[in-house]
């Protein structure tokens, strides 16, 4: 005899009930007919997840459950985000805060830019968006980018801080 589920009808109970004592437990149904045979070990495990709990089980999740309860987040994140992130031009720096988890505030002196661009995707110019960069002295890590501005004010804030730099403004 090996091991899983055996299915007999009746005339075989006998038999098969002492064939499969030493592999596990022996499950009758109202008839008395032995239905099923597991290892005790397979037995219990099914038993506590609730596998075999037959008409007790709810039917199965539909997809659409799934899909609501991972797209509730991705929906949610924007007005989460968002309002934790902004920048500001003081007199002798930008600001620049974001972060929800982890936030962070960086703040670049004019003094250290050495370079200041605006760049856009596709996507982002169908959207009238684009990112404006600013590079300073003494490596990346003091760089800083700021995505999501209105491509007409991603301008103005390079046309200001190159001025404010004392560096030649050149169109883009």
């Amino acid at each position: 005899m090996g091991r899983g589920i055996l299915l007999a009808d009746q005339a075989d109970a006998e038999g098969i009930e002492q064939g499969v004592r030493q592999f596990g437990q022996v499950l009758r149904d109202g008839g008395g007919r032995v239905t099923q045979a597991l290892p005790e070990i397979e037995w219990r495990l099914l038993l506590q997840t609730g596998l075999l709990l037959g008409d007790k089980i709810s039917p199965p999740i539909p997809p659409w459950v799934f899909a609501i309860l991972f797209a509730i987040p991705f929906l949610a994140w924007p007005s989460i985000a968002v309002p934790r992130r902004g920048y500001v031009v003081r007199d002798k720096d930008i600001v620049f805060r974001c972060g929800v988890i982890f936030r962070s505030v960086t703040a670049v002196p004019f003094n250290r830019i050495q370079h200041v661009e605006t760049s856009s995707t596709p996507l982002d110019r169908k959207f009238d968006i684009a990112a404006l960069q600013i590079f300073t002295a003494g490596g990346s890590g003091g760089d800083l980018k700021i995505d999501g501005l209105s491509a007409d004010v991603a301008e103005r804030l390079r046309v200001y801080i190159l001025d404010k730099v004392g560096a030649s403004v050149e169109d883009a």
